[in-house]
């Protein structure tokens, strides 16, 4: 059994609260992100023995997830796994009861109102009757050097990664709507990641938890990263690939 979940049964709290207790006692968080529309899960059991022993979470979602298929990867994963899986999802289809964690996101870099608050009126039918702990979370798109698959679904624009007062002020204005944390995301497979001058940047103004992933593909990008500021980091399409 994973430190993480050990903290949460010991002390039965709930999984944010978890995060706030790491985050204060200089823990940093890694994540895993698979997206249930290519992971491979009958491969699931060796897939989780090769990940770093540092991971703590495993995220699950996708911008394009076949109906079903979420929930398929998310009792994969938990038969070989007590490491708490958070949803990550692209639309309310994508909704488990199976999981932990649904992240309650609005995707505050566009202006699409059904990514804005569409898709989350939706899911609300699934998730009122549901134990899932239902953490808002605001999500910002932030140009990764391509036309990531999160851009053309919700047909939106990222953010210049040159705009830094842009996104520090998304992030703060998602804060001050209620938000619980903040999501730096360069796209999956992005070519470059989120600049560490931004995340910096966003950190010294929030005062909420940061998590920062998309395009970063080494130990050095991690790293990067967390010096930053980040409280979590996570990473995907590299742990897919390999």
């Amino acid at each position: 059994m994973s430190y993480y979940m050990r903290e949460i049964r010991m002390n039965k709290k709930k999984f944010y609260q978890t995060f706030i207790d790491s985050i204060s006692e200089g823990k940093k968080s890694f994540a895993i992100l698979l997206d249930p529309d290519t992971f491979d899960n009958a491969n699931a059991e060796l897939f989780l023995k090769n990940i770093p022993p540092q991971t703590t979470h495993l995220f699950v979602g996708g911008s394009i997830v076949e109906n079903g298929e979420t929930n398929n990867t998310v009792l994969s994963l938990k038969k070989y796994s007590s490491l708490p899986i958070f949803l990550f999802p692209g639309d309310a289809s994508q909704v488990s009861k199976e999981a932990d964690v649904i992240l309650f996101l609005s995707l505050l870099s566009g202006r699409n109102p059904e990514y804005l608050i569409g898709q989350q009126v939706e899911a609300i039918s699934k998730l009122k009757n549901s134990s899932l702990e239902i953490i808002s979370m605001g999500y910002i798109l932030i140009d990764g050097g391509y036309e990531s698959e999160v851009a053309r679904v919700s047909n939106t624009s990222p953010m210049s990664q040159e705009n830094v007062q842009a996104i520090v002020d998304t992030a703060l204005a998602g804060e001050y709507l209620g938000a619980k944390l903040i999501y730096l995301e360069a796209g999956s497979g992005a070519k470059i990641p989120v600049n560490p001058i931004i995340v910096k940047a966003v950190k010294n103004e929030i005062s909420i938890p940061l998590i920062v992933g998309g395009g970063i593909k080494t130990e050095v990008q991690k790293q990067q990263a967390y010096n930053a500021g980040a409280d979590m980091v996570v990473m995907g399409t590299a742990f897919e690939n390999n």
